[in-house]
Formats: structure tokens, C-alpha cells, sequence
């Protein structure tokens, strides 16, 4: 089935029909482009220049965006499909290694994306040898660019018609129809409500990102935030994940919620003191004579260790000349 038929009659909109495939490759006997993976697309090139821009407030250099990119987005790929393959191994869909890689079939898992971004993040700042600091500047550059990839991406499960919720009456207002088998049923459209939560979420990270205390706050933020909006919208799906009597993705989320909550809280509260008691806390921003916020200067230590990467480039660029 190549068609979704959709209408949110409580606000007004009828029956239209989306095609799934966006376009036809003349190879390989038509190559089918789906809406879902360009609209996955548009979210990742979304996120990257959000955080390409977010990179000059937090002192990071373009050559190492582009760097993490690389490794953040294959290794998000990679880790939406295993964590998807693991949750549903025991369901017995897959009977071989190329069942399991099958990833344009269907089947991946924003959880798994998130921790095995993470985990890209954290080896390649280990690689960079990043101070602690600077890792955590790169980790709250990089959540709101997942928020907005997410707040794209979720239109492609629109698309297809699919992770939406359990059946709603006709009367509540943001019903959303879906026709199939000769007949319209209406569902919770659980899509909608996380790409606006995530929305939300994201305007005000985004006014707020300038006053936070502590690098990684943002990430505490965007963690515990998500969470707790995905734990309840979870509870309305009806393609959730499992093990036993529970949603994976409801568990997940309660203990994002719970721990970055915790944590927030207490480091906020540590760095509130610190301030206050005039000790050897430093802003993250530094407050201008304008009274705006601007970005704190960067330590020696990393303003030489750009330095030297500029004489290095520099001089294997003449080195190249003179050959």
C-alpha cells in the first residue's frame, strides 16, 4: 500500500490522499524514494545546521562539527536499527543477517538513535582529547538540533500512516481519520503531539540556553523533558514495544525524566550556591555591557590548541606548493 488517506475532521480538514513514494530511480528496476526518509532527511540537515550555528556560542570549531556529524549520524543509524532488532528479536522476524540490516523495511527506534549518538559523541570527543568542559559544551550544542531532527521526523510516521494511538470517539477535536479496508476510523494522532511537545521544548531551550549554569544542562533539559512528554504519550500507542507487561519506551522515558530531573536539579542547585557565595563558580556566559549574554571566551588552553591546528594546516599547505 502506497497510500495514506488521513482528514482531522474536528478541525475541519476532509479526506486527502498522500502518496508514500515521493519519487521513482530508473535503476535497479525502479528504485521507490519514500516521503518518510526524505522527511527523516530534512530532519537531519535540519539538526546539523542548528547545531552548525549553535557551535560559535560554545566555542566549537566547524572542522569538528563536521567531524562528529560524520560519525554521529551513521552511528544513530546504525543504533535505531539494533535497538529496534534487539526489543523484537524475540518476536522471530528475522532469519537472517540480511532480515536484520533490512533497515528499509521498517522498523527503527528513536531510543537507540539517541544512546548510540551519545556514545558517538563521547568517542570521538575522547579522540579529539576534548576536556570534560568542552565535551559537555559539544553534548548541549547537539540536543536541540535532536529536538528539531525529531519534530521533522515524526511527520514521516504521518506520512505512512502509522504510530498513531488507540481509537478515539468522533467527538474528540484532534481525532485524525485514517481510511483503510472500506472504512475511516479514528485514532490519536501520537505523532502530532510529540513532534508539539518536542516543539515546545525546544523554544525554550532555545530562550533559556543562554542563562543555563552548568554545561550539560542542556542535554539534562532535552533528556528529562522528552522523557517525560514520550512516557505518557507512549501509553496511547498501539505499536509499542514490549518486554513482558511493559512499554519499553514508557520505561525509558520515566527513567530519563526521573534521573536527568534529579540531576538537573542538583547541579543547578550547586552552581546556584556556588554563584551566590561569590566562590569559584564562572558563568557559562558572560553578560556584556549591552546587557546581552555572550559567549565566554575560550580557555588558553583550547585558543592554542586551535592555533596550532591553523599553523599545521598552513603548513602542509605550503608543503604542498613547494612539491
Amino acid at each position: 500500500m502506497n497510500e495514506t488517506v488521513f482528514s482531522f475532521p474536528g478541525l475541519g480538514i476532509g479526506e486527502h490522499t498522500i502518496n508514500q513514494v515521493a519519487f521513482t530511480v530508473p535503476i535497479f528496476g525502479g528504485l521507490e524514494v519514500r516521503w518518510y526518509g526524505v522527511i527523516l532527511m530534512l530532519g537531519i540537515i535540519a539538526g546539523f545546521a542548528h547545531v552548525m550555528w549553535r557551535s560559535k556560542f560554545e566555542g566549537i570549531s566547524t572542522d569538528d562539527v563536521l567531524d562528529f556529524t560524520l560519525v554521529t549520524v551513521l552511528l544513530a543509524i546504525v543504533g535505531a536499527r539494533f535497538y529496534y532488532v534487539v526489543t523484537t528479536i524475540k518476536d522471530g522476524l528475522y532469519h537472517s543477517f540480511l532480515d536484520v540490516i533490512a533497515i528499509w523495511e521498517g522498523g527503527i527506534a528513536i531510543y537507540g538513535a539517541v544512546i548510540f549518538g551519545a556514545l558517538s559523541l563521547f568517542l570521538v570527543s575522547r579522540v579529539k582529547k576534548y576536556s570534560r568542559d568542552k565535551m559537555w559544551r559539544m553534548f548541549d550544542m547537539t540536543a536541540p538540533g535532536v529536538m528539531l531532527g525529531q519534530i521533522i521526523g515524526r511527520w514521516g510516521n504521518f506520512v505512512n500512516g502509522e504510530a498513531h494511538g488507540v481509537r478515539t470517539s468522533d467527538t474528540f477535536f484532534l481525532r485524525m481519520g485514517l481510511y483503510e479496508y472500506g472504512e475511516t476510523i479514528c485514532w490519536h494522532p501520537t505523532f502530532l503531539y510529540e513532534s508539539v511537545w518536542n516543539l515546545i521544548g525546544f523554544v525554550l531551550i532555545t530562550v533559556f540556553y543562554k542563562k543555563k549554569k552548568f554545561n550539560g544542562q542542556i542535554t539534562l533539559e532535552y533528556l528529562a523533558w522528552y522523557g517525560f512528554g514520550r512516557m505518557f504519550i507512549e501509553g496511547l500507542r498501539t505499536d509499542s514495544l514490549y518486554v513482558g507487561v511493559f512499554r519499553i519506551s514508557q520505561v525509558v522515558g520515566f527513567l530519563c525524566f526521573a534521573v536527568c530531573t534529579t540531576a538537573l536539579v542538583w547541579l543547578w542547585i550547586r552552581a546556584r550556591r556556588r554563584e551566590l557565595d561569590g566562590g569559584s563558580y564562572e558563568p557559562v556566559y558572560e553578560k556584556s555591557a549591552t546587557g546581552l549574554h555572550v559567549p565566554k571566551k575560550a580557555e588558553p588552553t583550547e585558543i592554542k590548541q586551535e592555533t596550532d591546528k591553523t599553523d599545521e594546516r598552513e603548513t602542509e599547505e605550503q608543503d604542498g606548493k613547494d612539491h
